[in-house]
């Protein structure tokens, strides 16, 4: 496994990024892999390398740059009295409008990148981050072939800019994967998503994993869900595969 840190620029900043491939002499699709609220930690660098692992060169910016640069286990305070305040100013490190910016960015530097096959690029994200898979498809609808969001959050609000609002800029095939009991995701507002979804006419996929909560798929989390989170990470490689391999 081939791991480079690399510098991303962004509005004057230097955006900090691993990027991840199995091979240096051989070029494979490129994967946008945006992490959960807390930021980049060894959890999901362990995520994004198994992902690699199977054909992927993936790219790992550090979303929540304009909060701070990386440390070593992520944003997460370990004062409990503090968590709530560093969630706050992660929630408004990245706006829509950002997320649709950066993310049209980073899909031009990653296809750029060496170990990066020529052809169309696939994202996926987490918790707060699954709305910006969506912004990402939908500000480079000529790069993204696929884009995936687990226990995303806020993916139908009443603001203008609303993910679910997005569909009809997209032309990348759409998963879904959501939690149980989510108050960042509640079951009206699946249904309000599946609406759009089905309105939209595009291809895509919405489910809710059976006893899954919000953050399921992070390992270490006291929410983790072993069977769920393989279960979630072997349908994520079929949707890469399908789109991005062929």
């Amino acid at each position: 496994m081939i791991e480079d840190r690399l510098e991303i620029e962004r509005e004057g900043a230097r955006v900090e990024a691993l990027l991840l491939r199995p091979d240096e002499f051989v070029e494979f699709p490129g994967v946008l892999f945006y992490t959960d609220i807390w930021g980049i930690r060894p959890a999901n660098i362990a995520m994004a390398r198994r992902l690699a692992q199977k054909g992927f060169t993936v790219l790992m910016p550090n979303v929540f740059f304009r909060y701070g640069p990386l440390r070593e286990n992520g944003f997460e305070p370990a004062d409990d009295g503090e968590r709530k305040k560093v969630l706050g100013a992660l929630f408004q490190a990245e706006t829509s409008a950002q997320m649709q910016s950066d993310g049209a960015a980073y899909a031009d530097f990653l296809g750029h990148c060496k170990g990066v096959r020529k052809g169309k690029l696939g994202v996926v994200g987490y918790c707060f981050t699954g709305a910006m898979a969506v912004h990402t498809a939908a500000a480079a609808p000529d790069r993204i072939a696929a884009a995936a969001s687990f226990h995303g959050g806020m993916l139908v609000t009443d603001a203008s800019e609303s993910p679910h609002l997005q569909f009809p800029r997209i032309a990348a095939r759409l998963y879904f994967g959501h939690a149980v009991e989510d108050k960042s995701m509640t079951g009206a507002q699946i249904e309000t998503l599946e609406r759009a979804l089905r309105d939209w006419h595009g291809a895509f996929q919405s489910e809710t994993y059976e006893g899954a909560l919000h953050g399921w798929t992070v390992p270490g989390r006291d929410v983790y869900n072993e069977l769920q989170a393989d279960r979630a990470f072997q349908t994520l490689v079929e949707l890469f595969d399908a789109t991005l391999k062929t």
